[in-house]
């Protein structure tokens, strides 16, 4: 199998193997357990599982395949966070690469030197700026 093609999404799902995670299925159910397969489109297979409905009420099982499609979100262990796909982000991520023949914004990013990591990385912090300024400056009842 070649990884090449593969998102950081998908790459992340193939590094939890063998450890504990959780999924949120779009029906609102929780499932958690060992991960035992991921396949690329997301579908999975998990072992020793404990379910929770949506009503709360929990029960287990050995062994469950779910569909990729059915799925809201992964939960995968903090340690991932240094998985190897994420040494790439950074400044020089996209070094030695050409503009290219795009268009639009990520364009002229890179030509002004921003990589799209950069870009985003650059956002990120703007965001969380902005949720801080946000919290301080207005009281929680006031509507906006």
């Amino acid at each position: 199998m070649t990884t090449a093609g593969l998102g950081v999404p998908v790459k992340l799902l193939h590094e939890s193997l063998g450890h504990i995670i959780t999924v949120e299925l779009k029906t609102g159910q929780l499932y958690r357990g060992k991960l035992a397969e991921a396949e690329d489109n997301l579908n999975i297979s998990l072992k020793d599982i404990t379910v929770t409905g949506r009503d709360g009420r929990v029960s287990q099982l050995d062994q469950v395949y779910i569909r990729g499609s059915m799925v809201r979100f992964f939960i995968v262990p903090d340690m991932l966070q240094n998985a190897p796909m994420f040494k790439r982000v950074g400044p020089n991520a996209m070094k030695g690469r050409g503009i290219g023949t795009a268009r639009g914004r990520a364009t002229i990013m890179r030509a002004n030197g921003k990589s799209l990591a950069q870009q985003f990385l650059d956002a990120d912090v703007e965001w969380r700026l902005l949720l801080v300024v946000s919290d301080d400056e207005y009281p929680t009842n006031t509507a906006f």
